[in-house]
């Protein structure tokens, strides 16, 4: 399903490895060309070293004046090095559990993400898994209700969706 508005997206890679240079991007470029695939128009992709002060500070400059999706990759699990979600929650505004609940839905090993889903100002961020099957097979668990989601951030009277 190919998103009816253009919608703006960001990818953040989480990972010490990345972020030294010691790994490829392969989750962070899988979660961009799916994005685009579905007609998302991806304007920034950057990493950043795992920690949730880490987390946080990138995320709210990306956030910043941003109406958009921003879907980060890596640092859901239980590894001691894995503080996406409290660096997230650091940030969002509000909360959107069943996004959350929907993206660990996927596959059997969601149910050991603990990532989670919000908004800060007119940003969506999600949180998904590192590995690029499984980052993958989360957004797509949502895809196809964000841009509606974008959409009422920008303009609360947007109409919802007849189907």
């Amino acid at each position: 399903m190919t998103v009816a508005m253009t919608v703006r997206a960001k990818v953040l890679t989480v990972s010490d490895g990345v972020a030294a240079g010691a790994r490829d991007d392969a989750s962070g470029r899988a979660v961009a060309e799916r994005l685009m695939s579905e007609g998302f128009d991806v304007v920034e992709h950057r990493v950043t070293a795992d920690g949730a002060e880490r987390v946080g500070n990138a995320l709210s400059h990306m956030a910043y004046a941003f109406n958009g999706l921003i879907v980060t990759t890596g640092g859901t699990g239980f590894g001691p090095r894995d503080k996406t979600p409290e660096g997230t929650r650091r940030v969002l505004d509000r909360r959107a559990p069943g996004l959350a609940e929907a993206m660990r839905a996927t596959h059997p090993l969601g149910r050991l993400s603990r990532g989670v889903a919000g908004t800060r100002g007119r940003a969506l961020i999600l949180n998904v898994a590192g590995s690029p099957k499984g980052a993958v097979e989360q957004l797509e668990a949502v895809i196809d209700v964000v841009a509606h989601a974008v959409e009422l951030m920008a303009d609360n009277n947007a109409p919802h969706p007849t189907t």
